[in-house]
Order: structure tokens, then C-alpha cells, then sequence
């Protein structure tokens, strides 16, 4: 039987590595799922969409063609708040957050209530996470696409208008490969098209941000 006191340190030291972090295993709430995305050529649209993230500095402010629209939008940023306030706290960052979630999303064309959800499968809203093969932030982004644009600065992808929006233009691009079958555009995000769990997953997470 294990001794006691080398029961509790076992038990110490894996409460501070979870503290610490180390791997999306353990930044996030689940298991790190895109570090299977396979390095591809990429089209110029795509290409410069992508390096456009790198010069961008500020949050981008969103705009609205009428007052219903933006009604609408602060209707869904407050839903979307309350929801996230206990894994974002400060307002200031939360409000940030979302609505470049939103922005990059409408930008890209994607549901904003289903990128929400792959964030939650991908890194559970940290802006920090790091799977073991090496996908940073929140949409799990590997390394690779920067070294795509000539760049290779993979701490740009902390960077949170910058990995958001690799991460929606990577998903958008792969669903115009798959010719709008979202189902296995997810699998491709994650490396493992044509099979059901992690496409299952973002489908049901995407269930608690929409708020329709």
C-alpha cells in the first residue's frame, strides 16, 4: 500500500501542474485535438487573409450597416458574457475576446456559436494552451502556418486577433476543400477526417453558444 506521505506529495505536485500547465492536456479542458493538421500549399486569397492577422495589433471594432444589427450583436454579447464570465472574469478582456470571436468569424463566413465551441474543445478558452504536438492558443494553431507566410514567429500565435483569426480562416479554407461539409471540414482541422469524435464534439459544444 502506498505510504501516506508520498500520497500526498504525488497528490501536491499534480495540483501544481495543473497550476503550472505544460500541455493542452492540461491548459484545457479536454484533450488537445489539431495538432494533426497537415501542412498544405495554399491559395493566394488564403495566403494573404492569413498574413493580414500578423499586422494587426488592436482588437478589431465591429460595425454596423443598421441599429437593429447592432442591437442584435449586444443582445448576443451579453448572452454570450454571461456565459463565459467564471473562465474570463475581467470584463474588459471577455468583451475583447468576444467580439473578435465575432469578428473573425463573420469575417470568415463560419457560425460564430460553432467557432466558440471548437475554442472550447481546442483550449477551454485559454489564450495560453500548447498541445504536446505543439498547437498554440485558443484555436490550437500549429506552427507550421507561419512558417507558410515566411514568417515562422510561432509566439505570433498568442496573439489573440491573430491566432482567432488563423483559426477561422484555416476551418473556412478547409470547408471550400470539403464543399461545405462541415462535418469532415472538422475532421481536416483536426487530422482526422472522415471520423466522428472530435467533429461530435465541437457540434455539441457549439449548442451552449448559440443563443438564438
Amino acid at each position: 500500500m502506498m505510504d501516506k506521505a508520498l500520497a500526498a506529495e504525488i497528490t501536491r505536485r499534480a495540483s501544481l501542474l495543473t497550476l503550472l500547465g505544460g500541455g493542452a492536456m492540461l491548459l484545457s479542458s479536454g484533450p488537445a485535438w489539431a495538432g494533426k493538421q497537415a501542412e498544405e500549399p495554399l491559395i493566394d486569397s488564403v495566403r494573404t487573409a492569413l498574413s493580414s492577422a500578423l499586422r494587426n495589433a488592436a482588437p478589431p471594432v465591429p460595425e454596423f450597416a443598421t441599429t437593429d444589427a447592432r442591437l442584435q450583436y449586444l443582445r448576443w454579447l451579453g448572452a454570450a458574457s454571461d456565459r463565459l464570465k467564471k473562465r474570463k472574469p475581467d470584463w474588459d478582456v471577455r468583451r475583447e475576446f468576444l467580439q473578435t470571436v465575432w469578428y473573425e468569424s463573420k469575417r470568415a463566413g463560419l457560425d460564430v456559436a460553432l467557432v466558440l465551441g471548437l475554442i472550447q474543445v481546442e483550449s477551454g478558452f485559454r489564450k495560453y494552451a500548447i498541445s504536446i504536438a505543439g498547437a498554440r492558443g485558443y484555436m490550437q494553431v500549429m506552427p507550421f502556418w507561419t512558417r507558410v507566410l515566411g514568417d515562422g514567429d510561432a509566439s505570433k500565435l498568442f496573439h489573440m486577433q491573430t491566432n482567432l483569426r488563423f483559426g477561422c480562416i484555416i476551418l473556412r479554407h478547409y470547408l471550400e476543400r470539403e464543399r461545405g461539409d462541415m462535418f469532415l471540414a472538422l475532421g481536416r482541422y483536426n487530422g482526422s477526417r472522415g471520423k466522428s469524435p472530435y467533429p461530435n464534439a465541437v457540434f455539441a459544444s457549439r449548442r451552449q453558444w448559440d443563443f438564438s
